[in-house]
């Protein structure tokens, strides 16, 4: 299960209203890569894969593709405001290390594939 707070799921349903597209929802997944080994991905999508698991949290349509259900499980995404603007933050009880800038991560059974840069 993903959580999403309350302010997140207010700007989320901002930015998809903003788009004007019709049946878009958020799609949050996980590749390899990133300076830990892990990194998120968050964006809006039209089209529902094989294998995806779609959940409603707060109204918003929600898919996560199968692959990356594992890593995500109890994921909670949050929207900050700060001076120098707002963005989201994600904390992730199933990450062991996280890099400095809060996207990438590490599990304790995978390490993924670090990326020779930093974050």
């Amino acid at each position: 299960m993903v959580n999403i707070s309350e302010s997140a799921t207010e700007k989320i349903q901002e930015m998809l209203a903003a788009e004007e597209i019709p049946n878009l929802f958020l799609r949050i997944g996980v590749q390899e890569g990133g300076c830990s080994g892990f990194s998120y991905g968050m964006g809006f999508d039209d089209e529902v894969h094989e294998g995806d698991k779609e959940m409603e949290i707060r109204g918003v349509r929600v898919v996560v593709d199968g692959d990356s259900m594992k890593y995500l499980n109890g994921l909670e995404i949050d929207w900050k405001e700060s001076a120098m603007g707002g963005g989201f933050t994600i904390h992730n009880p199933n990450a062991t290390a996280t890099c400095g800038c809060g996207s990438s991560f590490r599990t304790a059974t995978e390490a993924g594939n670090p990326a020779a840069e930093p974050c």
